[in-house]
């Protein structure tokens, strides 16, 4: 039976984009959540025929309460595994304590190098030959969390920063797709930082 991922955008969803077309007997997109209302991922989901939430940080009275809110509305859709692609904020304890070691974000950088939001910006800062993007297990921090896979993406000496971006999500879509295909097949121990699909 395929497992049931829930994505969290927050922008205009390429990245859940790669997600929808797999068309992977392994997984499917049951739910799409945002916290964004004008993020262009939910009008993606919706032509694929998938259930979209909007989720505004402005619909609580404290950060703890959304994140709660979040939880309880990722929960809805009884995920296997959650997906941040593109979604732009930290989560907190009770997102993180409902669905521990099952929510994974995706990266464009080598973590643990470059975290952040700036990660292609700031490897050209420092000029770096070499990055490329990463697919994690989320904790509390941000982009700290032990890495599921990694792929390598060469700088090019006339590379901006949007260039570079552009050829790392290439790479980062087939990433995903694949690890969340590992993943929804055969799971992962975690064994301090070390992840290991079986």
């Amino acid at each position: 039976m395929a497992a049931r991922i829930v994505v969290l955008v927050s922008g205009s969803g390429t990245t859940l984009q790669a997600l929808l077309d797999a068309h992977s007997p392994h997984f499917t997109v049951v739910g799409v959540i945002s916290d964004e209302a004008s993020a262009g991922a939910l009008e993606r989901a919706a032509r694929h025929g998938v259930a979209t939430e909007v989720l505004p940080t402005t619909a609580y009275g404290d950060r703890a309460a959304w994140d709660a809110g979040l939880a309880d509305l990722v929960a809805s859709f009884e995920p296997d595994w959650v997906v941040c692609a593109g979604f732009m904020r930290i989560l907190g304890t009770a997102a993180l304590d409902r669905f521990p070691d099952r929510i994974v974000n995706t990266h464009p950088a080598l973590l643990p190098a470059f975290p952040g939001a700036h990660a292609v910006r700031d490897a050209l800062a420092y000029g770096a030959k070499v990055t490329g993007c990463t697919v994690h297990i989320v904790d509390a921090g941000i982009d700290t969390g032990p890495v599921i896979a990694q792929a390598a993406v060469p700088v090019q000496e006339s590379d901006d920063a949007d260039v570079l971006h552009e050829r790392i999500k290439q790479v980062e879509r087939s990433l995903l797709v694949s690890t969340v295909s590992a993943l929804a097949q055969h799971g992962c121990t975690i064994d301090g930082r070390k992840v290991t699909i079986p």
